[in-house]
């Protein structure tokens, strides 16, 4: 079927706001910290996506043998996505936008070895190749960071989020073979919800005496705009054509981050990090190319 051109207008506009999450993420961590973010991000989602489940007639509570797939989803979940919001707070919203989008070089690996007929051509080894160095580049750039210590923990745990991101990307892949996709991420974000609570509420505190419209617009924005908007579009757009509508501007992501950061949070975009952004938006690229 052939994709007109508002789709895939629209598809990259989805790959632009995806890439405001980490800058999104810097402003609600000004209030909220990790877990918190992820709790009253997902919160939103929730009502989000179960109003677009509502209305697209779609049954939202799981069958029993859907349950043990789900949880497992849930758990990989909620770890990838506390390691992400903790990687961000300790590094700069351009570097983690380039470092989480580095997802599908690992959902590719993960694909060769555990989906049939996903196996890795040469072009899509030589866009691993690619991406890698980007990925060094970028590594190489929070070496000469001044804070060093903080900068390299949030990148190096970013890093295990986009590998831990393409894993469950490929379990869900598997997953998505039985189970309704509205219901899988549905879940997801359900089962998160009480752990990312009880480890704020153990762990964090939340800095009200800081509150502004900036944090509150952060997580509106991810629970409305990134979970919510962003699901529901691309969701359709899989659905109605072709996954390769979404998955082909995977590229796109890092870039609008980095740049958005520049203006948003007034990060210094340095050599080595437009370097490794080029190399890994290229490699993206190839890899994505079905």
């Amino acid at each position: 079927m052939a994709v007109p051109l508002q789709a895939i207008v629209i598809a990259l506009l989805i790959h632009v706001l995806w890439g405001g999450n980490p800058v999104a993420v810097k402003f609600s961590l000004l209030v909220f910290p990790p877990l918190w973010t992820a709790f009253f991000r997902f919160a939103i989602a929730i009502v989000c996506v179960g109003i677009w489940a509502k209305l697209s007639g779609i049954p939202i509570w799981p069958a029993r043998h859907e349950w043990p797939a789900l949880m497992l989803i849930g758990v990989l979940f909620t770890v990838q996505i506390a390691s992400m919001n903790f990687g961000f707070d300790l590094t700069t919203g351009s570097m983690g936008a380039v470092l989480i989008a580095t997802n599908p070089i690992f959902a590719a690996l993960f694909a060769h070895f555990l989906l049939a007929g996903d196996k890795l051509t040469v072009v899509k080894g030589f866009g691993l190749l690619v991406a890698f160095v980007g990925t060094a580049l970028v590594l190489m750039r929070g070496l000469g960071d001044l804070q060093v210590a903080h900068g390299v923990w949030g990148n190096i745990i970013l890093l295990m989020s986009a590998c831990l991101l393409g894993g469950r990307l490929i379990v869900s892949a598997k997953v998505l073979q039985r189970i309704d996709g509205v219901r899988v991420v549905l879940w997801q974000m359900i089962l998160s919800l009480p752990l990312f609570a009880l480890g704020g509420t153990l762990f964090e505190s939340i800095s009200w005496d800081a509150i502004a419209w900036e944090p509150l617009a952060g997580l509106a924005y991810q629970g409305v705009v990134v979970a919510g908007l962003g699901f529901t579009v691309s969701f359709y757009l899989m659905k109605r054509y072709t996954p390769s509508v979404i998955v082909s501007f995977n590229f796109v992501s890092p870039i609008a981050g980095v740049l958005l950061s520049a203006w948003l949070l007034g990060h210094v975009i340095t050599g080595h990090l437009w370097a490794g952004l080029l190399l890994v938006a290229v490699g993206l690229f190839l890899i994505t190319r079905l």
